[in-house]
């Protein structure tokens, strides 16, 4: 027993000092590429946005901060102002309102999960147009799709856990 510690000690120093000496080796510099931004050629990012059963198709440009959703303005699509708020969300928080034009189609769901997905999209997009937007963007967790959906319906039961009404007599 003994004997077997000692071997485990031994092999974790000769792990720590190779991990060391790779540490200061050339092959730490070249660990993370720096991104490169991701256009067609009309200067445009496209990203797919999720939420619930919505997927939103973004297109962002340079532009004047002007809003498209399904060829309708945000304001007309998304008439709350709690769900146009959550499209802003992205620019604010990367620090460039009004400098980006946004064109989106977005398909199933309700408003609410629409709006994610777009939201969603945008900051994909954003962060394929200028990388150096990502870190803001992922700390917010605006580039994590967010996987709660609804939970299916159970046989034998009324809906995905309730029960029938249960008569003891």
């Amino acid at each position: 027993m003994a004997e077997e510690i000692k071997s485990l000690e031994e092999l974790n120093t000769v792990a720590e000092g190779s991990e060391a000496a790779g540490a200061a080796g050339p092959a730490a510099e070249a660990v993370a590429p720096p991104r490169e931004p991701v256009r067609d050629a009309l200067g445009r990012s496209y990203a797919t946005g999720k939420r619930k059963d919505a997927v939103a198709r973004v297109w962002i440009r340079p532009g004047s901060g002007k809003v498209t959703v399904n060829g309708k303005d945000m304001a007309v699509y998304f008439a709350r102002p709690v769900l146009q708020m959550i499209l802003a969300q992205p620019f604010s928080v990367a620090g460039v309102e009004g400098e980006f034009d946004v064109q989106a189609t977005v398909k199933g769901g309700g408003l609410s999960g629409q709006a994610g997905a777009v939201k969603h999209g945008i900051s994909r997009a954003l962060q394929l147009y200028d990388p150096a937007l990502r870190g803001a963007l992922k700390a917010a967790g605006f580039l994590t799709r967010d996987a709660r959906v609804v939970e299916r319906k159970k046989y034998g039961k009324r809906k995905a856990r309730r029960s029938f009404q249960f008569s003891k007599r």
